[in-house]
Parts: C-alpha cells; sequence; structure tokens
C-alpha cells in the first residue's frame, strides 16, 4: 500500500514535522508499506482555481506532486492548530485534488499548548467527511509537542509511545480493512 503523510506546516522550523517524521519512520521501520512524506513546506501551492484531476491537468512544476497524491492509497494528515483549525496551506493543497473516495485518513495534530490541537482534530475530522475519505476514530493529539518528539523525529517522552502505536495500529487495520483482499488483476 502507498501511504502518503501530509506535513501541514509550511514553516520552515514547524515542530509538527517532527511527529511526521516520527510516523515515517515507524511506518518505513515496522511495515511493508511504501511510505513518502509530502511536507507543505517544500510547496506554494497558489490559491485554489481549479482542482487538479489528473496528472497531465496539472501544471507543470505540481506534477510530482500529483504523482503522489493520485498514487496513494492511504494518507496520514499532520497538521498543527491554527486558530482552532488545521493549517489553511493544508486546505489549500486537499482543495487542489478530487475527493478521496474511501481511502482511510489517519488524523494526527500537535500543538505547543497542553490541548495537542484538539480543536484542529475535530475540525480535521469534518474535512475527511467532505473529501468522502474515511477517518480512522483513533485520532493522535500531540501536547507539548517539542517535548514529545525531537527534531529528528525520534521519540523524546517515552510514556507517549503507547498513544503512537495505539493510533498506527487502528490506522493500518483499517486501511488494510479497505484496501481489501488483492486479486490477480490488483
Amino acid at each position: 500500500m502507498q501511504i502518503e503523510i501530509i506535513s501541514g506546516s509550511p514553516r520552515e522550523q514547524s515542530v509538527t514535522r517532527r511527529v511526521a517524521l516520527h510516523l515515517k519512520k515507524r511506518l518505513e521501520a515496522e511495515t511493508p508499506h511504501s511510505v513518502g512524506l509530502i511536507d507543505l513546506k517544500d510547496y506554494e501551492l497558489p490559491m485554489v482555481q481549479t482542482v487538479f484531476n489528473s496528472v497531465d491537468n496539472t501544471p507543470e512544476q505540481f506534477r510530482p506532486l500529483s504523482r503522489r497524491i493520485f498514487a496513494a492509497e492511504a494518507f496520514i494528515l499532520v497538521t498543527p492548530e491554527y486558530n482552532g483549525s488545521y493549517s489553511p496551506a493544508m486546505k489549500n493543497l486537499l482543495d487542489h485534488y478530487p475527493k478521496q473516495l474511501h481511502k482511510p485518513f489517519g488524523l494526527v495534530t500537535a500543538s505547543p499548548g497542553p490541548l495537542g490541537g484538539l480543536r484542529a482534530s475535530q475540525q480535521l475530522l469534518l474535512l475527511v467527511a467532505g473529501l468522502f475519505g474515511i477517518a480512522s476514530p483513533t485520532l493522535l493529539i500531540v501536547p507539548n509537542v517539542e517535548k514529545k518528539f525531537d527534531a529528528e523525529g525520534n521519540l523524546a517522552d517515552e510514556s507517549f509511545q503507547k498513544n503512537v502505536h495505539m493510533f498506527l495500529t487502528e490506522y493500518l487495520w483499517l486501511a488494510d480493512q479497505l484496501a481489501g483482499p488483492k486479486t490477480q488483476a490488483d
């Protein structure tokens, strides 16, 4: 399965990216899945004017990104909380593409504060429903993110290991269920 983790902060020194890096490392080490990391600091997408409904109908500079979005069978959205919601850069990215019908989504929010982006997580649930995706019911809410993960994406607070494990276990179960059994035609 091709899983794309979208790190939703366009900021260079994003602490949210630490969580995305950690999840990528874990998935690569513990599963047979192909895992990519789309880091929104690397893309300066204009405000959406048209939907990129295929790779060929994507402006040349964004075609590598479109190839990854269209190839993804599952997504993990990782976002900071901005004014009680998710990153506007993430919304802009997702608005550039068609609905993600029946694709699984893992939802992760992070904040330097004690609530970990809880309000943003509720908004992400609405976003995924609007995309016709299926959200894993187990969310990963990361309070005090800079104390939980170091700059390289390593877990700095071992007591948070259980939260990460539960999130990944439930997300992968959902993704596997939605992928279903493969036939020779697949």
